[in-house]
């Protein structure tokens, strides 16, 4: 098998641990390749000269997290929300973030498996998914494609050789996705950085998270709207928890609407990439 061509930037690797835990994927027993998107590996520029033989035991061990190409920093992204009326921490509980791979037109795509073990996230659930609902989730998210709607791609689904228990014993499955462009959860940071003071790190993180979408959002139709809503939301999310968070003497919810609104890029898109 000719081996596939990665060139992995792992930016978000390089904030802050607060943002993150570093964290492999469980090897599983027994990885079959059941569908590959010749399409989208293509697409990502990750298919050399030579092809590859998708039917290769080598590469259902890539897609199944058995091993990982070189260059790769699985991590597991942590974030927070309110649940039964409590801020609490939360975060990727059967995904895995691989890296950032960088396609030939110079776009960035996050890398990510799903259904790959436990995170320090999972919060007492095994991490797997069944075969069935992410062969639902390729058809779908292809379908999407295809009608020129903007979605997450499948690159591969492996079934595992494992069994996965939940209302009956199901065959498992693990798979992995692109995620073009930073995806995050708007809004959501780890209470570490929200209420422990952490200044520099939300700073870090506001930056790249602008870096990396401004262009696109500053193209987009009616995004001068969208960065008031966006602004909107983020005051809503630093009342919710500016009152229980505040550090050093200063409420967070002052800071985090101070810091993300200087500068160019205006209000929002600042908290959004955890």
């Amino acid at each position: 098998m000719t081996a596939l061509t990665w060139r992995f930037d792992n930016s978000y690797a390089r904030l802050p641990g607060a943002f993150y835990t570093r964290q492999g994927p469980t090897p599983v027993e027994a990885p079959v390749m059941v569908m590959f998107n010749q399409g989208l590996a293509d697409a990502l520029g990750l298919v050399p000269p030579g092809g590859i033989d998708d039917r290769s035991p080598e590469l259902a061990a890539l897609f199944a997290g058995n091993r990982l190409p070189d260059g790769a920093e699985p991590l597991a992204q942590a974030y927070a929300g309110h649940q039964f009326g409590g801020f609490t921490m939360l975060g990727d509980g059967r995904a895995i973030v691989l890296g950032e791979h960088l396609t030939p037109d110079g776009h960035r795509v996050d890398i990510q498996f799903k259904g790959s073990g436990p995170t320090p996230y999972s919060r007492m659930g095994d991490g797997r998914a069944a075969l069935g609902p992410m062969l639902r989730e390729y058809l779908i998210s292809e379908a999407m494609h295809g009608l020129g709607i903007p979605t997450t791609r499948s690159l591969a689904v492996v079934a595992t050789g494992e069994p996965v228990y939940r209302e009956e014993v199901l065959a498992g499955a693990c798979a992995l996705c692109g995620v073009d462009r930073r995806h995050g959860i708007f809004g959501h940071l780890p209470p570490r950085v929200v209420g422990g003071g952490e200044h520099r790190a939300l700073d870090l993180a506001a930056g790249q998270m602008l870096a990396e979408r401004g262009e696109i959002i500053g193209r987009a139709p009616g995004h001068l709207h969208a960065r008031r809503l966006a602004g909107d939301q983020l005051d809503h999310v630093a009342d919710l928890v500016g009152p229980k968070a505040s550090a050093g003497g200063e409420d967070e919810a002052i800071f985090a609407r101070r810091r993300v609104g200087e500068g160019e890029a205006g209000r929002g898109f600042a908290l959004p990439l955890v």
